[in-house]
């Protein structure tokens, strides 16, 4: 009975750096991605996470081409007349107060959300390979008249390559990820499911995860399984302990 209390302590001694080991593990797969140092630390409120919207465009042939669900998020520095110094600003997207509209062509796809009576363009560009049957989003481009800002904000970037997805199916992200555009000016998304390639009908197709999302689910299965393997070792342990405990009485 010796051994098997010294087995019993020496289970618990490992259960409590393994349940550590998680904590961390998790602590470190949600720290927010690296984004652009802001120029100023203008003191302001967020706004809370933004709702989701739903968008679409239809092709020339009266058929939906793609297909948006996600909630927008604009992180914008610009110069402030008021102020008289370059300030951050987050803004988000209203769905019920955003016009959509677009278009689609073979190996390209564009989607513009127009917002703030006509103040605020947003316009994201799609482009499909093809050869590798893969879509991702390309350029994005910003255009907005805002009050109190010294010069009409105007950002273009046709060099990305975010929400990698494989053509007739949907890319979905549900974590929140930035997509940086250029020094001033990056997007945060919330629960993504977009489709630009390969629509049938007006449904998405089956969605493929981000990496985000597959790295969220596989943290809670590897702290289960260890917890299961250590559960099974002291039961393990406990029937071994027992079966030596029946042996000696029998031998006295």
């Amino acid at each position: 009975m010796t051994q098997f209390a010294r087995f019993q302590s020496w289970c618990l001694g490992l259960t409590l750096p393994l349940i550590l080991a998680a904590a961390l593990h998790q602590s470190f797969a949600t720290v927010s991605p690296t984004t652009t140092p802001q120029t100023t630390a203008a003191p302001h409120k967020d706004p809370e996470r933004p709702e989701r919207g739903n968008y679409q465009v239809t092709s020339s042939n009266g058929t939906v081409c793609l297909l948006a669900y996600m909630g927008i998020q604009l992180n914008v520095s610009f110069n402030s007349v008021s102020q008289n110094k370059t300030v951050h600003d987050v803004v988000n997207l209203k769905p019920n107060a955003t016009k959509f509209s677009g278009s689609c062509e073979s190996e390209t796809a564009h989607l513009q959300l127009t917002t703030d009576g006509d103040k605020t363009n947003l316009t994201f560009v799609f482009t499909l390979n093809t050869t590798s049957s893969k879509y991702h989003l390309s350029e994005v481009t910003l255009k907005a008249f805002w009050p109190g800002v010294k010069d009409p904000i105007s950002v273009q970037n046709s060099s990305l390559d975010y929400l990698r997805g494989t053509l007739g199916l949907s890319y979905m992200c549900r974590e929140e990820q930035t997509l940086t555009v250029s020094q001033n000016f990056s997007i945060n998304t919330f629960q993504v499911q977009i489709q630009p390639f390969g629509l049938k009908g007006d449904q998405f197709g089956a969605a493929e995860e981000c990496q985000l999302d597959e790295d969220d689910m596989l943290i809670p299965i590897i702290v289960g399984a260890a917890l299961a393997g250590l559960v099974l070792i002291v039961l393990l342990a406990y029937l071994i302990g027992r079966k030596r405990s029946h042996a000696g009485y029998q031998t006295i």
